[in-house]
Parts: C-alpha cells; structure tokens; sequence
C-alpha cells in the first residue's frame, strides 16, 4: 500500500512540476513574441487572443504554484506562536489551524466548482472556442487538492500524537 501511495505522491510531483513548466514557458513564450511583434515587426504577426491567454495561464500558473507550495508546505503561513511554542501543544495548535485550512478550502472549492456548473449554463467561450467553464475548471480542483493536502498533514499529526512522535518544528 505504501508503496502504491509513494506512487502516486510521485506522480502527482511530476504532474504539477511539468504544469508548472508548461505554463509558464508557454507564458513567456507568447509574451516575448508580443514584445517582438509590437516593437520590431509593427504588429506584423498580431495574436488577437495573446492577452486573454496570458491571464488564463496566470490564473492556472497561480492555481498549481499553490498546489505545489502546500504540498511541499511552503506556503504562506500566518502564526507568531509556532515560534513561542515547541513539542506537543505547537503540534496541536498546526492540527486546529490546518483543519481549519483545509474546511477553507473545501468549501471555497465546493463554491467554485458550483460556479463552474453554471458557467457550463452560459456557453461563453475564452481564447476562441475554449468554454469558459473549461477555463475555470481548475480552480475547484486546485481548492480540492490544496484541501485535500491540509486533511492529510492533519491526519499525519493526529497520528505522530497518538503515537507521541511530535516534530519540534513543522515541516
């Protein structure tokens, strides 16, 4: 079982470091050839849907940047006590504060992916023949699994708890 969820964990990494390349090469790409476009050729070569498509990649740059950055959790983090406290109570102080997270999250996500439903109503389409649905598609997926991640770190400090292995600093 381990192994399968080691697996999975490893597929999941390279998913999301490949969208992160991906995307942000295609960002740049594109908007280097705008630069270049405007200024040497005099707009030549126009890509009327460049700077829609631009703000989708950041969108979803920014969507699995997040994912990512809880993964590995590196992200941004509010809490002046986590440096007073130390051992058992800074290890439950993280479970409230995750928990709390990752019910954010799940309800934002639940939220978003109800807007999506609706935007399948609408038959708006971005970048072209893109749905805009399709555009925002990421945003309760991304939500699910950054939630899914805080669930997960919870359960993983509810159990170095009850087996009264506690990390003196977090991850």
């Amino acid at each position: 079982m381990k192994q399968a969820l080691d697996k999975l964990e490893r597929a999941g990494r390279n998913a999301e470091t490949a969208a992160i390349v991906v995307l942000f090469a295609a960002m740049v790409l594109v908007a280097v050839f705008q630069i270049v476009n405007r200024e040497l050729l005099g707009s030549t070569f126009a890509i009327p849907w460049a700077d829609e498509f631009l703000r989708y990649c950041v969108l979803w740059l920014a969507m699995v940047g997040s994912i990512a950055a809880c993964r590995e959790n590196k992200h941004i983090r509010i809490d002046a006590i986590s440096h007073v406290v130390s051992g058992t109570v800074a290890a439950w102080i993280r479970v409230i504060v995750d928990t709390f997270a990752a019910v954010v999250c799940f309800v934002v996500g639940w939220q978003s992916l109800l807007l999506v439903r609706e935007e399948m109503t609408w038959g708006e389409f971005v970048i072209g023949a893109v749905p805009l649905w399709l555009a925002h598609a990421l945003v309760p997926l991304a939500f699910f699994l950054i939630g899914y991640r805080f669930a997960v770190r919870v359960l993983a400090l509810l159990y170095g708890l009850a087996k009264g292995k506690v990390a003196e600093k977090p991850e």
